[in-house]
């Protein structure tokens, strides 16, 4: 059973923005690169299990909540750390992953808002963007008793968005499949990757989650495909609205009964 949605994080909208304030840019190392905008597409997901009729009462499902690359690469060259902040019932609920790939895997028994904060490395951005994810166990439609073998699985694409960024970020990203990067200013030369930026990346274990054990079971996502979705869907609005506008519009011209 899957569930998935799209949404942008870009400084154009009234969204979390990221890469607007990164620090001293008058150190060589921080120099923006104005009018280009680098985009990050991620997944905030998760996959739970029913462990079966005799499990335990208060540990009915395994899950797991999770931050990935929408093709599931690497995105440690972007982000340095996930918080994930589960239900205040659970020991230590605010969990740390410091190393990608970005999961974190549970058990228990209720459906809950679990609040993600993730942390850029300092050379793309030092704001923390804050994302929540809701945390589904049952399919939304009955039917019959759940299976073991079949997961739910609730997952939504998001578009991180760093305008104008560092040049020494840039130069570690320009070739990272997980990021997006378009055309660079006529005759501009970036840096060198590693001669000024964040060292902490270089020192990161690297890790994406093509051959996680779960990743069967991951929703394809494409900016293409969310496009059409967000078209189609703002087409039905639309006509629906006209509908409306029709059906209040015989309701006026309808001669009054006495």
């Amino acid at each position: 059973m899957e569930d998935s949605h799209v949404e942008r994080f870009s400084a154009s909208t009234p969204k979390p923005r990221v890469g607007i304030d990164g620090g001293d840019d008058n150190k060589n190392w921080r120099r923006r690169v104005n009018g280009v905008e680098v985009s990050v597409p991620i997944v905030c997901g998760s996959i739970a299990f029913f462990r079966g009729k005799k499990a335990k009462e208060y540990r009915t499902h395994n899950w797991t909540v999770y931050v990935r690359g929408a093709t599931n690469e690497d995105l440690g060259a972007v982000i340095r750390k996930v918080i994930f902040h589960l239900h205040p019932s659970f020991k230590s609920p605010t969990r740390v992953v410091d190393s990608p790939p970005f999961t974190l895997s549970e058990c228990g028994w209720g459906e809950f808002k679990i609040d993600i904060t993730i942390f850029f490395h300092a050379d793309a951005c030092e704001r923390k963007l804050e994302l929540s994810h809701l945390l589904k166990l049952n399919p939304e439609i009955y039917s019959g008793p759940q299976s073991p073998n079949v997961p739910v699985v609730t997952e939504s694409y998001n578009e991180i968005v760093f305008p104008d960024p560092f040049e020494c970020f840039l130069s570690r990203v320009i070739n990272h499949p997980a990021v997006h990067v378009p055309k660079l200013p006529e005759g501009f030369n970036l840096p060198p990757p590693g001669d000024a930026g964040d060292e902490s990346y270089y020192k990161m274990k690297k890790g994406d989650t093509k051959d996680h054990p779960l990743s069967h079971w991951f929703s394809k996502f494409s900016e293409a495909d969310e496009l059409f979705k967000l078209t189609a869907t703002r087409q039905k609005v639309q006509a629906d609205i006209a509908e409306l506008k029709r059906q209040l519009v015989m309701v006026d011209v309808q001669p009054e009964q006495f």
